[in-house]
C-alpha cells in the first residue's frame, strides 16, 4: 500500500512511515536519552554561570571592580571566561557527539535508508 493511499484526501503526508518505525526503536530512544543527558545539564550549568556573572555585575560591583593585574579586573576576567566556557562546551559536545551519538545515529540512518528503499 502506498503512502498516498494511507493519507486522507486533501491532506499532506506528515512524513515517511519508516520514521515511525525507527522512532519506536530502543536505539532511537537511547540516542535521545544520551543527547538530552548532555545538552540539558550543559545548558543549565552555562545559564547559571552566565546569570552569576550578571548578578555579580549588578549587585557585587565592588568585588567585580577589584583589580587583579593593572587595569584587568574581576569583571573582565568573568566576561572573558564566558567565551572560554562557550567554546569549551562546544568542544566537549563535539567529542561527546562523535563518541556517543554519531555511531547510534549512523546505525539508525542506515536502517532508515534501507526502509525507504523497501
Amino acid at each position: 500500500m502506498s503512502q498516498e493511499a494511507d493519507t486522507p484526501p486533501g491532506t499532506a503526508a506528515r512524513h515517511d512511515p519508516v520514521y515511525d518505525e525507527i522512532h519506536d526503536r530502543p536505539e532511537f530512544i537511547e540516542l535521545r536519552k544520551r543527547y538530552r543527558g548532555f545538552v540539558l545539564p550543559a545548558t543549565v550549568v552555562f545559564l547559571v554561570w552566565f546569570l552569576l556573572y550578571v548578578v555579580m555585575s549588578n549587585w557585587a560591583s565592588g568585588f567585580m571592580a577589584h583589580r587583579l593585574v593593572g587595569n584587568i579586573n574581576v569583571a573582565l576576567v568573568f566576561g572573558l571566561l564566558q567565551f572560554v566556557t562557550t567554546f569549551g562546551i562546544a568542544f566537549l559536545y563535539a567529542r561527546f557527539s562523535v563518541a556517543k551519538l554519531d555511531p547510534l545515529a549512523e546505525q539508525l540512518n542506515a536502517e532508515y535508508e534501507k526502509g525507504k528503499r523497501a
